[in-house]
């Protein structure tokens, strides 16, 4: 890899450290809240191994390495740089990529899935960790495993991916000649046994069979306790007929066991029923391995309305398997923002008069909107990858379909703020009302992606052999085609076994086309406190939040080329790539609503010039007219419509990749990283303290190792 290549892949100097501001929300908790708050927060960072044997296997050595050095100096840097002889810039340059690192749960990117490296020498390391003969085997081990601490010659290692096409991946361990296809023809079999797979990684053996990892802290559950019942091996079918697929229990057990134990100890805190249910079957699931006891959990989780304590864990999201199926460990507690829940209440409550305004007909919708808790929290703790601004889970089609959901958006995190810095592709004469209005923009456009994108739609599926939640003899015309429909869900096929790769970024495209449409409804707007919502005037307060809105998005869709990768082709972040095909339907809704605009030929001095006039002339309808194409696609399981749709629209030509794409990696800045309080219970008073760290480097390492997890 050529210098050039190599300075892509360096850790942020520094890094964008902020801390989440937690202590007046959780001071406001009785003893029992935040006993309770503590052991699940304790529970989730229990995880945190998990979520780093997800990422790459010389993960967990770099974290243990992180913590040994910390530990080995009592967090005294400036003497550490001094008696190991490194140097003040050598040490300064390993506390920013550790912050990094722990702020992305590994050392690959969170938002991104691409590897960064230190930007300390390899030599100074060495130095560093002579701290400590343990520091000294573990930097040895963080080198040698995986792609290693430093980058790698082979360049598809940098990101990612599925294996046999050379990224990495370790939900298939040991597998490097595992195939897409094989995963496929696993994946289609467990599907078609009505298992879930969130909680397992995948091993193809030497003799061509495959082993199924379940996580759980039983290594041998009780044939009653498995989703399968008495199944242990299973025979495959296609070009794998022969081969034979062994459950293997105890997956990440360690972990699991001791998950399962503080989730037990927040069982006998529970402020409710419907909680300490919800603790129990959680207990089963990381217990058992059972994600049918998972779901259960979900199911007493969606009926615990407006909690003091919110929180979900477990493995949730996919988008980190290459795959797009198996769910990377997360979790979460947070205290509610009753002031700020008002207004979700409020949109909440209106939903029914806004989803008729969307581009497709009540046959495409669910035929009741269940009425979802929406919260504004304020977080305690968020265990995984990286915290995103809001929240629409479960994400079970049969659950979100029959019983509902929860949206939650995240409020000290859309409120985290850095120092002021510039703001690139903004024109001069947008940057004051671009400031003013970005996070009240932010937030409208996460309410309505949460409640009104992930919330909508209806699944048009076989549910089971010969039952159907629609007619089939008289199926529903597609506004597209004009015709009656052809294709929809399988008995047993889900939204993400069907769309696989594409499912997650499809999805979050979908929800912000929403957002980007229902924004435009001014009575949205004063729901939020912007304007009386009658009257539709662009060059009002209102006016500015909308404009901000699309502005906003515009932005987004060029800085998300950062996360292209030209020689891999492909898109390392499912809501990046889904905001760029945003930005490429603002540039093509015609009179001149969206343009990128430079004087220099190296378009150094790139802006987007957006037309706040034809926002609802131009804008709206372009994305509308995308909206609907993607909701009907997905409605109908028509993934090959679908896929056609979002590749070409998400495609990244000579343009983009060469001419765009490094003004944008030259003008990038640090994403955020926050540093979390930590909770520490007195067991003899059963008073829990909060103890909250620096927005710094030291501050964030510190808070880890104090976490001792």
């Amino acid at each position: 890899m050529d210098s050039a290549a190599r300075a892509h892949y360096l850790a942020d100097s520094p890094p964008t450290v902020v801390r989440l501001e937690i202590a007046p929300h959780f001071d406001a908790l009785n003893a029992q809240q935040k006993r309770y708050a503590h052991h699940i927060s304790r529970a989730a960072f229990h995880g945190t191994r998990i979520t780093l044997a997800q990422v790459s296997p010389e993960s967990v050595p770099i974290y243990d390495l992180i913590v040994a050095i910390h530990t080995a100096c009592k967090g005294d840097y400036k003497k550490l740089a001094a008696d190991t002889g490194a140097g003040d810039d050598a040490v300064r340059q390993w506390l920013e990529y550790a912050a990094q690192f722990l702020g992305n749960c590994g050392n690959y990117k969170g938002f991104g899935d691409s590897k960064f490296i230190p930007r300390v020498e390899p030599g100074d390391l060495e130095k560093i960790a002579k701290i400590s003969e343990e520091a000294q085997l573990l930097l040895k081990k963080a080198s040698s495993v995986g792609g290693g601490i430093y980058e790698t010659q082979e360049a598809s290692l940098m990101h990612l991916g599925y294996p046999d096409a050379g990224h990495m991946s370790t939900y298939y361990p040991d597998s490097q000649s595992i195939t897409k296809e094989e995963i496929q023809i696993v994946g289609d079999v467990l599907e078609s046994k009505g298992l879930p797979i969130e909680n397992t990684r995948l091993r193809k053996t030497k003799a061509g069979d495959f082993e199924l990892l379940v996580a759980s802290s039983d290594p041998s559950p009780s044939k009653g306790d498995r989703d399968l019942g008495d199944t242990d091996n299973v025979e495959l079918m296609g070009s794998l007929k022969g081969k034979k697929l062994k459950f293997v229990f105890g997956d990440y057990q360690k972990e699991m066991a001791a998950i399962e134990k503080e989730i037990k100890a927040a069982e006998k805190e529970a402020l409710n029923d419907t909680e300490a249910k919800m603790m129990a079957e959680y207990a089963k699931s990381f217990g058992t391995g059972s994600i049918e006891a998972y779901k259960e959990s979900q199911r007493y989780w969606i009926k615990d309305k407006r909690p003091m304590v919110e929180t979900d864990l477990g493995f949730v999201e996919t988008y980190r398997d290459p795959h797009g199926v198996r769910g990377e460990w997360e979790g979460f507690v947070a205290m509610v923002n009753l002031e700020r829940t008002k207004a979700f209440g409020k949109l909440v409550d209106a939903a029914g008069t806004f989803i008729p305004k969307l581009p497709w007909s009540n046959e495409y919708e669910k035929d009741k909107f269940l009425s979802p808790d929406f919260t504004s929290l304020e977080v305690l703790s968020f265990a995984g990858s990286g915290i995103p601004a809001g929240i629409n889970i479960p994400n079970y089609d049969d659950i979100r379909q029959n019983l509902g959901f929860k949206n939650v958006s995240l409020g000290n995190v859309l409120s985290a703020k850095a120092p002021k810095e510039p703001i690139p592709f903004i024109r001069d004469s947008d940057d004051a009302v671009y400031r003013s209005c970005r996070d009240p923009a932010f937030e409208v456009q996460v309410g309505i992606h949460e409640l009104l994108g992930h919330g909508t739609g209806k699944l048009l599926q076989e549910t089971s052999p010969g039952e159907y939640n629609f007619d089939p003899n008289n199926p529903p015309s597609s506004p597209i085609t004009k015709k009656p429909i052809t294709t929809w869900y399988k008995p047993g096929q889900t939204w993400s076994s069907v769309f696989g790769s594409i499912a997650s970024s499809y999805e979050e495209c979908r929800a912000e086309c929403v957002a980007m449409a229902l924004s435009c409804e001014f009575e949205i707007l004063s729901l939020f406190g912007f304007g009386d919502g009658k009257n539709a005037d662009l060059n009002s307060p209102a006016g500015d939040v909308l404009y901000v809105g699309y502005l906003q998005m515009a932005r987004a869709g060029v800085a998300a080329l950062e996360y292209w990768d030209p020689k891999a082709r492909k898109w390392g972040q499912a809501h990046m790539q889904a905001r760029y095909s945003i930005l490429r339907t603002f540039m093509n809704a015609g009179g001149d609503f969206c343009e990128l605009v430079s004087k220099k030929d190296d378009l150094s001095d790139l802006e987007i010039h957006l037309d706040r006039s034809k926002i609802l002339s131009h804008g709206r309808p372009a994305v509308e007219d995308y909206l609907q194409k993607l909701h009907v696609y997905k409605s109908t399981a028509d993934v090959e419509a679908g896929r056609k749709l979002y590749e070409e629209i998400t495609s990244v030509d000579e343009w983009w990749a060469e001419k765009v794409r490094p003004v944008v990696l030259s003008k990038r800045q640090p994403r955020k990283v926050f540093v979390q309080a930590n909770t520490v219970l007195d067991e003899a008073s059963g008073e829990v303290r909060l103890v909250e760290y620096e927005a710094s480097c030291e501050g964030m390492v510190r808070s880890y190792v104090e976490r001792n997890v």
